[in-house]
């Protein structure tokens, strides 16, 4: 049966290729340290020089409008260039000339004046060559700064699209004084408290207590062994990264909208000025991403499929406003992340950067669209069984990060939330990133056929965010009369005596 989740959308629509240009206004460029031992960025400039008008519309879509004109600054910059190597190439002749005409040792004419010739051309042949190297830095640093281009499935603005439910299409009943929020239902059964983190480290930080901590535990548990039984390898990574690292696989200081995404990590006075900097991951997949940096992969590994526990620090949480109450928007949580490296579609080394175009086609998944289609499968199972209702969304294109090509997200429903977004918000997501991070992060793999060095296509999705499954679970389990949350089942197994209830105490 085909999944719930799987766009029917128009999938063999041909991109437009725009032409026109915008006025943007230039604002200040994001900086970040790349020490030398960082893998060097290989990045696709043939495609952005000739397809400008692509790159710039796809920035427009995505809210980067101050990028939008870095790929026709690209091709500009790419034809000066090629006109100063052409005039190094007539240079190159014309003081090859002069150098046998010198080597005779003849007493000629000119002689003086050959000499100075030659010296002038000596001078203009190697201010090229800095030319050269300042301009492809420069093409490189614009190239940087572009997001990934969107998927034919990604609808265009800022709706997403509705392709599925979990537990239903209908959202449970409310049982009108019984909706309690999560936060009151932790601090009366004493397993969540918000107050003694205040005092310990501010706002946007908790206490897992008692149950509430168990409950931690076994969830992560239960979802590392749902994507156990299929195969996936477990990894658990540290939780501070180069900030060259994090850059590269799309996460910079400052998203799009101006918002702190990382906490930087200070140096001491004894460090040097040029001792890389760290910075807090904000999820597992920038950790997971540069576990392969610099390495090549044999075609045999792939898909390379992992998963794994960590800790995820988000400077933002709060910027949103009223969505951020309880566990909902936190600077500190645990997650369960997935990450794979797959080969990329048939044509994608050949130009078309998403794999071919042809109908017959599309009836045969790519690698990367299959371990998307198996991270969707097991977010699935795992809301499923816990009893969660959730709808399953295509989100827009203002809505991927800078690595997405296209993202799917999962919102559970949240009995205390109704007057936000219907109830619904987020506790799972999957992107395809195509080679974006491969590219930055210098991993590849070699093909078992043809033995050439190709970029690897990369993977991510949620397995489970610890604290807003929880508050999901809180209120939705809640049951007033008892005064009790039913612990779902296939978590009772994870739970001291395999308790079937949280009761008060």
């Amino acid at each position: 049966m085909p999944s719930p989740y799987v766009c029917t959308g128009c999938r063999i629509a041909v991109r437009a290729q725009l032409s026109r240009r915008l006025n943007c206004n230039v604002v200040s460029k994001r900086h970040f340290s790349r020490p030398s031992f960082a893998p060097k960025p290989v990045l696709d400039l043939k495609h952005i020089r000739q397809n400008p008008g692509l790159y710039e519309q796809n920035c427009i879509d995505r809210n980067y409008a101050a990028s939008a004109r870095n790929g026709w600054r690209i091709l500009e910059l790419h034809r000066k260039l090629a006109d100063e190597q052409a005039k190094a190439v007539d240079f190159r002749q014309r003081n090859k000339a002069l150098s046998k005409l010198l080597a005779k040792g003849d007493d000629i004419m000119g002689k003086e004046e050959a000499h100075r010739e030659a010296k002038e051309l000596k001078a203009s042949i190697a201010a090229i060559a800095k030319l050269e190297k300042d301009t492809q830095a420069e093409m490189e640093k614009l190239a940087l700064e572009l997001p990934n281009l969107s998927s034919l499935q990604t609808p265009v603005g800022s709706d997403a699209t509705k392709v599925g439910y979990i537990n239903g299409e209908e959202r449970p009943e409310l049982a009108g004084e019984g909706v309690k929020s999560h936060v009151d239902i932790g601090r009366e059964l004493d397993i969540l408290d918000f107050q003694a983190s205040a005092t310990t480290s501010g706002w946007g930080w908790y206490f897992l207590k008692n149950e509430g901590a168990l409950l931690e535990q076994a969830l992560i548990q239960y979802a590392l062994s749902v994507a156990m039984s299929r195969g996936w390898k477990v990894m658990t990574p540290p939780s501070l990264v180069y900030s060259h690292i994090a850059s590269a696989c799309g996460f910079m200081p400052r998203d799009q909208n101006g918002e702190t995404q990382i906490y930087n990590i200070a140096h001491s006075e004894s460090d040097s000025d040029d001792k890389p900097s760290l910075v807090l991951a904000g999820t597992a997949e920038i950790p997971f991403a540069g576990s392969q940096a610099n390495k090549t992969l044999s075609e045999s590994e792939l898909p390379l499929k992992v998963i794994g526990p960590s800790r995820c620090y988000r400077a933002e949480a709060g910027a949103r406003g009223v969505d951020t109450k309880g566990l909902y928007r936190v600077h500190e949580f645990t997650k369960v992340e997935m990450f794979a490296w797959t080969k990329p579609p048939p044509k994608a080394e050949g130009g078309d950067r998403f794999g071919t175009e042809d109908e017959d086609d599309f009836n045969m998944p790519s690698d990367s669209e299959a371990a998307f289609e198996e991270m969707l499968s097991i977010q699935t199972e795992i809301l499923s069984s816990l009893g969660l209702h959730a709808r399953i969304l295509e989100m827009p294109s203002t809505d991927l990060g800078a690595s997405a090509t296209r993202k799917i997200d999962i919102e559970a429903f949240f009995p205390s939330r109704t007057s936000i977004d219907d109830g619904y918000g987020e506790v799972t997501s999957a992107s395809i990133c195509t080679d974006y991070q491969s590219r930055r992060l210098g991993t590849r793999y070699k093909g078992a056929s043809d033995q050439h060095l190709h970029w690897p296509h990369t993977v991510n999705g949620t397995a489970m965010a610890v604290p807003r499954v929880l508050a999901a679970i809180l209120e939705n389990g809640w049951r007033e009369d008892e005064q009790a949350v039913i612990v779902p089942q296939v978590l009772r197994k994870w739970m001291p005596n395999e308790i079937e209830k949280i009761i008060r105490r």
